[in-house]
């Protein structure tokens, strides 16, 4: 009687799926991103790779993190700030800059 082994089941990556064209969008654009874990930390860097149960990060020290999919609260990519200004019409059909920092 000849047995075989039961097959693993295998995950595939399926590179249709948002979040991982997200994810392999921020590593070819080389973004910085922010990752809340569940346990409250939080780690900064630019994502080097990713697969179907992990993402390796490296941060501005140039140290690498695995970073289990299950163990990420959220991740987003950090932007620059840009402050909003608008113009305000005034008076004699002029206008001038608002200034919404006061």
């Amino acid at each position: 009687m000849n047995k075989s082994l039961p097959q693993m089941a295998t995950s595939e990556f399926d590179i249709t799926l948002p979040s991982i064209r997200l994810v392999q969008k921020w590593i070819k654009e080389k973004a910085t991103v922010e990752f809340k874990l569940m346990t409250g930390d939080l780690i900064i860097g630019k994502v080097f790779w990713q697969d179907h149960t992990c993402i390796s990060v490296i941060d501005a020290n140039n140290e690498q993190f695995t970073i289990w999919k299950q163990a990420i609260a959220y991740s987003k990519p950090q932007t620059e700030v840009v402050t909003e200004r608008s113009l305000v019409p005034m008076e004699e059909g002029k206008a001038k800059m608002a200034n919404i920092d006061s």
